[in-house]
Parts: structure tokens; sequence; C-alpha cells
């Protein structure tokens, strides 16, 4: 997975309950995306959490595959289909 050093050095030492592999699971499989006004890439995806699931976004670069950012997103809401 490539990182930028604000994910390496900002993002995953203030958040140690994010890790690499549940980015890896979002990118594979969202559940939303969207594309942000700079450019960037957001997704959004369920992943386990204790003994539950919660909605982790993942920020990536404009190329889509390089995680920026990522956090547990308590706002997201599914769009009613």
């Amino acid at each position: 997975m490539k990182t930028t050093w604000y994910f390496d050095n900002i993002v995953l030492p203030g958040r140690p309950e994010v890790d690499a592999e549940a980015c890896l699971s979002v990118l594979a499989a969202p559940m939303a995306t969207e594309a942000q006004p700079n450019g960037r890439m957001r997704f959004w995806g369920e992943v386990p959490f204790g003994d539950s699931t919660r909605v982790l976004r993942v920020v990536t670069l404009e190329d889509g595959e390089t995680v920026h950012n990522a956090f547990f997103d308590r706002s997201f809401r599914r769009e009613a289909q």
C-alpha cells in the first residue's frame, strides 16, 4: 500500500485504532466513493471494530491509491436507495 508522509507519521501514530489492513479492505470494496474538490478521493467502508463494525473513511491522493488520511466517520449516512 502506498502512503504519504502525513499518513505514516501523523495519522497512524495518532489513531492506533486505524491500521493498514482496514484501509486496504475499504479501498478494495468501498460502499461509497466521492471525489473531493481538490482531486483527492474519499472511500467509505465498514470494518470490524470490537464486537461490531464501524465506518472507516479513507482519503487517497488523486491517484486513488496513495493513502493520505483515514478515520472512523461517525457522520456517514447511507443514501436511501
